[in-house]
């Protein structure tokens, strides 16, 4: 196959969620349609060992939460999917972001119980700056929730997209027969099953047709062709250049635990989601199709194999062919890596490739060289854009417990942060060390890291610190002035960059205000 054929097979996206609008549940089921495991792990679960296979770091079994961005790939009728399943929660939404500068497409996961929530408003602005197009999958239609109306209504009115149902639900809660799939015009009943594959399939070319009362009775029979009727006249068909443009949401319904409606989605994102889309750098657009090779790293993870202490830096392919073995230009480092071990993903599970094309992640080895937001190609000096760290929200200094681990803390906290977990912010003044995160339960995350996979003991203490602000200026004589009087307040982050720890809000204004040469910037791109 041709790089034009490879790319039109590839669909590379990221499943996004409030926590618990089941998530990680939709990841499972997706990759058991895909053949890629034969039976579904509960997330949350006491009594059963085997665990969800995109939750496999030790904290987030015990938590039943998602904490690091798993990625999997799986084929599925010819396609290969790379499936990106996120941390849902807040604290840990820094990961989330960067995982959507790596993809196509989005799959959002909305709870039909508790409708739409804060932490799916915030990234669904993410997608919205990149208009990354979005299918919303609509859960937990087994319980009891809102009206489907009435939730078509919340996203659009929350999360500022138009809608577009490409299925409907028969009932809801106890009273659940299924789904009728307005995009293929099919009716699939389902049974129950929370681990194994059962549906049953029913082509219905004409929904006014009797067979459709043998199948979910007469009451319900009625209400389907009423809601569809109503559904085509508001909506009309599906405007799909809209959704690659990130204008309209097509909307289906099921639930991922009793593998309701999952089918419809994988069946149809396929038809409809966007191939490699082209990228830009800081010099021009990169188009997928182009031979020569590019790519960006967006995550950085230590230790996924506790027993090698490995460390991987996963990489997004751009444009090209990617083959192992070869040469490769680091933009940052001005210098050519031989690239000879890369591996593709399921979960924590690798396996060594050869080559890999525009869509695809893969994980390379690294012993240091690769950070967050590094570009890799075939000589080219570009660099892709729009991986920043933003300022941290909460900010604690590190206290080390003992003085014998000293090396094992500054290595598990280098490479911590490398991983963009939290950031870490080294005064120019004394020894001080301090850690910024945007949420409080990464302190435990980092914690439980530090002790388990590198032996080291650290206490996190609340520091007086209101907001890390990068500064710049082009006037040098006034930026040693400034640095000068606020010596005490200075910093530099894990990549040397200057940064002012701000203690308040007030003083913070007022500093901007004495310094008006002075600039200050809020996220580390600038």
């Amino acid at each position: 196959m041709g790089l034009k054929e490879e790319i039109a097979k590839r669909r590379t996206f990221g499943i996004i969620s409030h926590p618990d609008a089941g998530k990680t549940t939709l990841t499972e089921k997706l990759l058991l349609f895909g053949g890629a495991i034969q039976k579904a792990g509960a997330v949350k679960s006491s009594k059963i060992d085997m665990h969800a296979r995109s939750d496999w770091m030790e904290i987030e079994k015990q938590r039943g939460i998602s904490v690091a961005t798993s990625v999997m790939a799986f084929e599925y009728e010819g396609m290969k999917v790379n499936l990106l399943d996120t941390p849902g929660h807040q604290d840990f939404a820094e990961d989330t972001y960067r995982t959507l500068t790596a993809v196509d497409s989005v799959v959002m996961v909305v709870d039909c119980v508790k409708g739409v929530e804060i932490q799916t408003e915030k990234l669904m602005e993410v997608c919205r700056m990149r208009n990354t197009p979005v299918i919303s999958f609509i859960n937990k239609m087994d319980r009891e929730g809102k009206d489907p109306y009435d939730l078509l209504e919340e996203i659009e009115g929350r999360l500022n997209i138009n809608v577009h149902p490409l299925s409907w639900p028969i009932g809801i809660g106890k009273t659940f027969k299924g789904v009728y799939s307005l995009y293929d015009k099919s009716l699939r009943l389902f049974q129950p099953s929370k681990q194994r594959l059962y549906e049953e399939t029913v082509k219905l070319s004409d929904i006014n047709s009797s067979d459709l009362e043998k199948f979910i009775g007469e009451k319900d029979a009625k209400q389907l062709r009423e809601d569809v009727e109503l559904i085509q006249d508001l909506y009309g068909d599906l405007d799909i250049d809209a959704y690659l443009n990130g204008e309209i949401a097509p909307v289906f319904f099921g639930s991922a635990v009793n593998n309701f409606g999952v089918k419809e989605l994988l069946d149809t994102f396929l038809k409809i989601s966007p191939k490699p889309l082209a990228r830009s750098t800081d010099e021009r657009l990169v188009e997928p199709t182009e031979e020569k090779f590019t790519g960006f790293i967006f995550k950085v993870h230590a230790n996924m194999d506790p027993k090698h202490r490995n460390r991987i830096a996963f990489l997004r392919i751009c444009s090209g062919k990617f083959e192992r073995g070869s040469n490769y230009y680091h933009t940052r480092q001005d210098k050519k890596f031989r690239i000879s071990q890369a591996t593709a993903f399921m979960a924590q599970d690798k396996e060594t490739i050869d080559e890999a094309w525009p869509g695809d992640i893969i994980g390379l080895y690294d012993t240091g060289n690769f950070k967050i937001g590094d570009t890799l190609s075939d000589g080219e000096k570009g660099t892709y854009k729009g991986i920043p760290s933003f300022s941290p929200e909460i900010f604690r200094e590190v206290i080390n417990r003992d003085a014998m681990k000293t090396k094992q803390l500054e290595k598990g906290l280098n490479q911590l942060m490398d991983e963009g977990v939290a950031q870490l912010f080294s005064y120019e003044l004394g020894s001080r060390k301090a850690v910024g995160v945007v949420g409080q339960l990464q302190f435990e995350v980092i914690q439980y890291r530090l002790k388990n996979e590198y032996g080291a003991s650290a206490d996190f203490v609340p520091i007086q610190v209101h907001k890390a602000c990068w500064f710049s200026s082009k006037n040098p004589k006034k930026l040693q002035d400034f640095m000068d009087s606020k010596q005490r307040h200075i910093a530099r982050d894990k990549d040397g960059k200057l940064v002012f720890m701000a203690e308040s809000r007030a003083w913070l204004q007022m500093v901007q205000d004495n310094f008006p040469e002075i600039d200050f910037h809020f996220t580390s791109e600038f």
